[in-house]
């Protein structure tokens, strides 16, 4: 059994895999090490870890991880992975961006796949058929461009999403969630449309805390996955297992 940390800015996410089966999961303002114990007390099956933090190394959390399992990975741009990483500058990519287009890649093998991730920021990352990560964009997601409008500007409110969206604002508070959504909803429909005229098998997977405001709203067929990052970790260390 594998244990899975996901240490966000803001939320932690913790999995519990047997084999390739999510055998648990929650999510976590923190992580300590009582909560450490207890996961250990309730599965005690775990001999594997794969840390993936993008805030301040803690040296203490460290240490209790690698004392605790058989096998502890902290995931960092040197870590193998099984899919061939040809970002030019690896030490700047988002481990959540590797471990979705991992995580993709073990869900659809031998397919091209575009992966995005609509989270804080939107990602959009291209794994060919043959395995290579072949990098991707970064754009601000749906909060950030509700917030920037907002901020740089003296008169604009700041709004936020609601049930139902139309394609023109009547109002300036529609007018900007309109904008915002349906500009998203182009962006992502072009990079789609635009990739499947390159590869005619290619599959469209989506993940993110966001991906259920757009999943219903793009016209072509998605895979949606919440948990597409955690089980490329756990793909990760079984890798590297």
């Amino acid at each position: 059994m594998n244990l899975v940390i996901d240490i966000g800015n803001s939320v932690t996410k913790l999995a519990v895999y047997h084999r390739d089966k999510l055998w648990d999961s929650r999510h976590l303002d923190s992580f300590e090490e009582t909560r450490l114990e207890q996961i250990l007390s309730e599965s005690p099956g775990i001999e594997r870890c794969i840390l993936s933090s993008v805030r301040k190394e803690n040296p203490a959390l460290i240490k209790l991880l690698k004392n605790s399992f058989r096998l502890f990975i902290k995931l960092d741009h040197k870590t193998p992975i099984p899919i061939d990483n040809r970002y030019t500058s690896k030490s700047t990519l988002g481990y959540d961006r590797i471990a979705a287009a991992v995580g993709a890649n073990g869900i659809f093998p031998g397919r091209n796949l575009l992966v995005i991730d609509a989270g804080t920021a939107i990602t959009i990352d291209l794994v060919t058929a043959d395995g290579a990560y072949m990098g991707g964009n970064i754009s601000p997601g749906i909060n950030m461009r509700f917030r920037a409008l907002h901020e740089f500007t003296d008169n604009l409110p700041l709004v936020g999403m609601a049930i139902k969206s139309t394609l023109f604002g009547k109002d300036t508070e529609s007018a900007i969630r309109a904008g915002v959504v349906n500009g998203m909803i182009f962006e992502i429909q072009g990079y789609i449309h635009e990739q499947k005229s390159r590869y005619t098998d290619l599959q469209v997977v989506m993940t993110g805390g966001d991906a259920n405001i757009f999943d219903k709203k793009l016209k072509n067929s998605i895979f949606v996955d919440s948990n597409l990052n955690l089980f490329g970790l756990h793909r990760i260390l079984e890798y590297n297992a």
